[in-house]
């Protein structure tokens, strides 16, 4: 190699060559000095689109094949996170995903023409309107000062994003467009990941608080590639079922006289499974680019444009007799093969910039930024290392197919002799004198898993290990076997030894050797990874429903999230899975936003559940909201959303009346604590009737409802509160529900089961009237009677007069209570008369049959009778008789025998006794008025 360097220049030399050095200027000393130069490196290193910078993005041509949006997008070239080159030749600069793929293409841009882009979005704060650079900076560096003084920063800096991807879920409601509902996901995940980076290298390290912080940050990181690969995947499949028709571009280059390049492009068009392989590489190289920013020790920082430069000047000095340079064994030479041909090494500066370039060349190329590492290597002085990584690419001879009219040739593409440098690679992995990195490189570019795994840390480097090999090994395959006719350097036999396919891959991953790639295989979203990769979605719902059982998992709310999210996209697509598991996800996610008391997004998800489980759903997170305004936003969500509302509200009552409520017990005793007593429960019950009177025409509803809770709590003698629930019912009530009845049914009569609601409700009305009218009868006949003035005695003239003018307007004001009275107690007898005398069948007796009978209603209104109506019968004997009516005080035993009204069916024998009793009391006094004893 290196006389072909002396002899011939370089492919892919650099445009200039390296600047003579000062003869004693040390490495060590130059970076001491150029702290400005290296300040300044590193501020265009991480730039966003200064010429140079680390991460520079391209984008790869667009190429003109049948199938027009098989994948998605890549990003504009201003993004941070481009890696659009995943196959195909490219021009210089352009990067290399998997060797062997087709020319000039990437496989993210293969079929791109109408589908929307599952990259992440420029980096933007999610609190962004109006482009202004300093407000927008200032107001950054406000909200995370903020957050960093809240208990758990990772808590409050995501505590928006479920609100954000039900923003997202409702601005792209149709199953069209789906996967741009994904792409919103992932570019939400982003957006979150950027602040909580933000927040994560803001914070102090030590604190318990940001560890939180940190865990949170991987979990969305995880989310972000999840969204990433499930769109990317399934668009190509979906996409893939639907395109049979474009198979008129295979049967075209059928007959054709095809390039390498031409021979992989059609292989990646009409072949799904190799495509979808490829689709996952792509996949793992963007999420390994996100990291590249960050990654710990940029080359950048301490490459100069000469290779080997400390070995260099070590060596020049000993040329120079310099006797203060050590005798130690060194290369004497410094062409690239210096250190293995002579079995000497470098100087140790030398060494470790060398392995610090492995490493980062690696990097890029596990990102898939090949053109980085080639770049890198030439402004390190090692073009020539450049060069060995460009022989992958596939060789096309555009002139073959016919020359243009004005017979200009055009440039020939790749490698002819591509099969050999793919042999060299492999050997060179092979090579025990290589770093292991060095060796990885090589095995990356050759297909050799055997020695690219030991480099690979983590899950998805393994599994990017795999497929790497599983698809350059088909790749090659497809070559070989097109060019049969043609002598091509053999690849050695244990290139083909193992039979990768996805599901073998996945075994292997669960059962590899490294504990942490082993213990990562488990974890929640690789776990979701693989099954969204093998297309096993019965596993994937399986699997998900499964942690719902775990306390860990189902903690986690972001996971729950994911997950839930996850199934609405498969509903989209019409992927047909387990339902009863998949209900059973939506309904976690719907109880954590009940817990989590996220109000504006129940109503939402809860319209995804199934009909009898969306109504006990919203009813269970209504009977939490108690404020009148929240209830009305709440109906209107549930409006919005889709959902019954009549019925949901109608079981929110029913659930809270019926929370603590057996069958009716009768308290017999009504004292005047208990009637006024509330607890807690009871104003829960009262204020459930509020949800059944925001909307006119639940207005029958109500009177049943509220009817239901009046009977239980005038069964309790709790007389205020079944008034307050009586209040809650609009005057006009039942006017409304003739009015809603006749819009429905014209002139026909209301329905038996609303006829009877409405005379109960006349019944309380009565009830709750004559009792009303009773206290107030009590309170003026005890409290308000004028008191008597007393007589002094041995008065003075003086007192004399003043109590004879007392006297007078003491009976001037008896007179007028005495007046008052006898209207209080017509108005008490005539209230009472209408509960005992209630027309049509008596009270709380229904006129109509219905249909259903309900027991329960049935049983309660007899036992108000049993309860009530001797009660008032006792009231209104005391009125009678206190105001000196006997005569009609006797004649209640005669409306109480009467057959018409069979009042006496409600009395206990220990009542009747009582109530005799009274009567002959009231019959006594008759004969001492000289009457007889019926008062005539």
């Amino acid at each position: 190699m290196h006389a072909e360097r002396e002899g011939r220049p370089m492919f892919g030399a650099m445009d200039e060559s390296p600047l003579v050095r000062e003869p004693m200027q040390s490495r060590a000393l130059r970076r001491s000095t150029n702290v400005q130069r290296t300040i300044g490196i590193f501020n265009k290193a991480t730039g966003t689109s200064t010429p140079g910078s680390l991460l520079r993005t391209t984008k790869t041509p667009i190429r003109h094949l049948k199938h027009s949006s098989y994948t998605p997008k890549a990003v504009t070239t201003s993004s941070h996170f481009d890696v659009s080159a995943s196959l195909g030749l490219t021009p210089a600069g352009r990067s290399m995903r998997t060797p062997g793929t087709a020319a000039n293409q990437s496989l993210t841009t293969m079929f791109d023409q109408t589908v929307p882009s599952f990259g992440p979005t420029p980096r933007r704060s999610m609190y962004m309107g109006q482009f202004d650079s300093s407000r927008l900076e200032e107001d950054e560096i406000t909200m995370t000062s903020n957050l960093l003084m809240e208990d758990d920063p990772g808590i409050a800096a995501t505590a928006g994003l479920f609100e954000e991807f039900l923003e997202c879920y409702r601005r792209h409601p149709s199953s069209n467009q789906v996967f741009e509902l994904v792409s919103e996901y992932e570019k939400t995940c982003s957006e979150q990941i950027l602040l909580l980076e933000r927040l994560v290298k803001k914070s102090t390290p030590g604190q318990n608080k940001f560890s939180r912080t940190q865990e949170i940050l991987n979990i969305l990181t995880q989310e972000r590639n999840t969204w990433r690969l499930l769109g990317s995947l399934y668009q190509d499949r979906l996409q893939s079922a639907e395109s049979m028709e474009d198979d008129n571009f295979i049967t075209e280059t059928l007959d054709k006289d095809l390039s390498e390049k031409q021979v992989v492009e059609s292989l990646f068009v009409r072949d799904s499974y190799t495509r979808q392989n490829q689709v996952v590489i792509d996949w793992l190289e963007r999420n390994s680019a996100d990291q590249l920013e960050d990654y710990y020790d940029k080359v950048e920082f301490y490459s100069q444009t000469v290779s080997w430069e400390n070995t260099l000047h070590a060596l020049e000095q000993k040329r120079s007799g310099n006797p203060s340079i050590p005798d130690r064994p060194m290369v004497t030479s410094m062409d690239p093969d210096a250190p293995i041909r002579q079995g000497k090494s470098l100087a140790d500066l030398d060494k470790e910039d060398e392995l610090r370039l492995l490493r980062y060349m690696f990097a890029y190329i596990r990102a898939g930024q090949l053109e980085e590492a080639q770049r890198l290597c030439r402004k390190c002085g090692q073009a020539w290392r450049a060069a060995t990584l460009e022989g992958w690419k596939m060789y096309h001879d555009p002139n073959m197919g016919g020359v243009s009219v004005t017979g200009e040739l055009k440039a020939v593409e790749g490698n002819p002799h591509r099969d050999i440098w793919k042999a060299v690679c492999w050997r060179m992995s092979h090579e025990e004198q290589f770093h292991p990195y060095e060796k990885a490189i090589y095995a990356v570019l050759s297909g050799n898993l055997k020695e690219l795994l030991p480099i690979c840390e983590d899950w998805e480097d393994v599994l990017w290990g795999y497929y790497r090999v599983m698809v350059d090994m088909r790749v090659e395959q497809e070559i070989r076997t097109y060019f049969n006719n043609k002598s091509m350097e053999a690849l050695p036999s244990s290139y083909w030894v193992k039979n990768l396919t996805p599901e073998s891959i996945f075994q292997e991953l669960q059962a590899y050797p490294n504990e942490l790639v082993k213990m990562q295989s488990k974890q929640p979203f690789h776990v979701i990874q693989k099954y969204i990769i093998l297309g096993d979605v019965d596993g994937l719902i399986e699997e998900m429903n499964d942690w719902l059982h775990n306390p860990v998992l189902r903690s986690s709310r972001h996971l729950i999230r994911c997950i839930a999210h996850t199934v609405l996209f498969f509903r989209s697509v019409g992927l047909q899975t387990k339902e009863e598991l998949c209900t059973a996800i939506l309904e976690a996610y719907v109880k954590d936003l009940i817990e989590d008391k996220n109000t504006g997004l129940v109503a939402t998800y809860t319209a995804t559940l199934p009909l009898a489980m969306q109504i006990t759903c919203y009813a269970r997170f209504l009977e939490g909201i108690h404020e009148k305004d929240e209830r009305q936003h709440c109906l209107q969500l549930a409006e919005e959303a889709g959902l019954d509302i009549p019925t949901i509200t109608k079981t929110v009552v029913e659930n809270i009346r019926t929370r603590d409520e057996g069958d009716v017990t009768l308290e017999t005793e009504l004292t005047p604590a208990r009637e006024v007593a509330l607890s807690e429960e009871d104003r829960h019950k009262i204020a459930a009737i509020d949800w059944l009177v925001f909307d006119p025409s639940q207005r029958a509803e109500a009177l049943k409802q509220s009817n239901a809770v009046m009977r239980a709590f005038l069964a309790t003698k709790k007389l205020k509160a079944a008034r307050e629930v009586f209040n809650k019912i609009p005057g006009d009530s039942i006017d409304v529900i003739m009015k809603n009845w006749q819009a429905q049914a014209s002139m026909t009569p209301l329905p038996a089961e609303d006829a009877n609601a409405v005379r109960e409700y006349l019944c309380h009305k009565a009830y709750l009237n004559a009792n009303d009218v009773f206290n107030d009868w009590f309170e003026h006949y005890h409290n308000a009677a004028p008191p008597k003035p007393v007589a002094p005695p041995s008065a003075t003239f003086q007192e004399r007069v003043k109590y004879e003018h007392d006297l007078k307007q003491y009976e001037q004001e008896v007179e007028r209570w005495q007046y008052s009275l006898s209207i209080q107690s017509k108005a008490v007898v005539d209230s009472i008369y209408n509960v005992l005398l209630f027309p049509d069948g008596g009270w709380m007796v229904d006129q109509q049959e219905v249909e259903q009978l309900d027991e329960g209603r049935v049983h309660q209104m007899a036992l108000l009778r049993e309860l009530c109506i001797p009660s008032l019968c006792f009231l209104l004997h005391s009125v009678l008789h206190n105001t000196k009516q006997y005569r009609e005080s006797i004649q209640l035993a005669d409306v109480i025998a009467s057959e018409q009204h069979q009042l006496y069916k409600v009395f206990r024998p220990e009542e009747i006794q009582r109530l005799l009793n009274l009567i002959r009391e009231s019959s006594l006094q008759l004969l001492d008025n000289n009457l007889d004893p019926l008062g005539y």
